[in-house]
């Protein structure tokens, strides 16, 4: 399968690391114009780098700022109004019990993992069903489903992502823009390897033999009994994002390798 993208300009939020990066890596790849997203223009810059390495000739560009608030997404509409995929990757977790967790913790969460992508699909989703076409995906995770004791509060936003990408679609019916939400489980982000960056440095393994332990233990329904890389989850969002997945909208796109227990 050959994805051409090629005219169309993709904005993926959060990408100067992890999956966000790998997607905008794909997307690039296929001849999308890709804006990139970090909140400080050092990471940016060092990501558009990233990107034109791995995609010489990349058509790419970036923007600096804090798309967990209100101002920060309507900076991001100014500078570039016009988008034809828009891939709502931001998002922040960590461990904390709910005893524990204040109510500005889980605000900051909800504005963060949640309304950065309300906001941007309300400003951009118009433009995209005037002219016929276009591409939304929200990431969600397992977590979503599998709501883990240990992280509520990162679990409840990436279940309501889920319900928003849901109702998304079937608000944007026969408008010819899909809406859909990819469900990564354990991956292989600059996040978890500073997690298990304690484990690799007292056991002398490697990433990804600490990441299959951590998998195995706790999540132990894996079918994989593996992490994902993120270059495997960025595959289902660039194909989300394709002509050739015209007739996928309203889905929930599990990368999960098995975990969610479910048919």
């Amino acid at each position: 399968m050959h994805i051409d993208l090629r005219g169309k300009t993709a904005i993926v939020t959060g990408s100067t690391l992890g999956i966000g990066l790998a997607a905008a890596k794909g997307l690039a790849g296929t001849g999308a114009r890709v804006i990139v997203n970090g909140r400080k223009q050092p990471a940016v810059d060092e990501a558009l780098a990233a990107i034109r390495q791995a995609v010489p000739g990349a058509d790419v560009a970036g923007f600096a700022g804090d798309l967990g608030t209100a101002e920060g997404c309507e900076a991001l509409v100014q500078a570039y109004p016009r988008c034809d995929i828009l891939v709502n990757n931001l998002g922040i977790f960590g461990p904390q019990d709910f005893f524990e967790t204040p109510d500005a913790e889980w605000q900051r969460f909800f504005e963060v993992n949640v309304m950065s992508g309300v906001r941007l699909s309300r400003a951009y989703l118009p433009g995209m069903a005037a002219q016929g076409w276009g591409r939304v995906v929200f990431l969600s995770s397992e977590s979503g489903l599998n709501i883990p004791a240990d992280m509520i509060h990162y679990g409840f936003t990436k279940t309501a992502v889920l319900s928003i990408a849901r109702g998304l679609a079937k608000r944007m019916a026969g408008t010819g823009v899909t809406v859909n939400s990819v469900l990564p489980g354990p991956t292989l982000s600059e996040g978890v390897a500073e997690m298990l960056k304690e484990e690799t440095a007292k056991t002398g393994k490697t990433l990804e033999e600490a990441g299959a332990d951590f998998v195995k233990a706790h999540r132990p329904s894996s079918i994989l009994q593996r992490a994902a890389t993120v270059e495997e989850v960025a595959n289902m969002i660039v194909y989300a994002c394709s002509k050739q997945a015209s007739a996928t909208t309203g889905a929930a796109l599990r990368v999960d390798g098995g975990v969610v227990d479910s048919l």
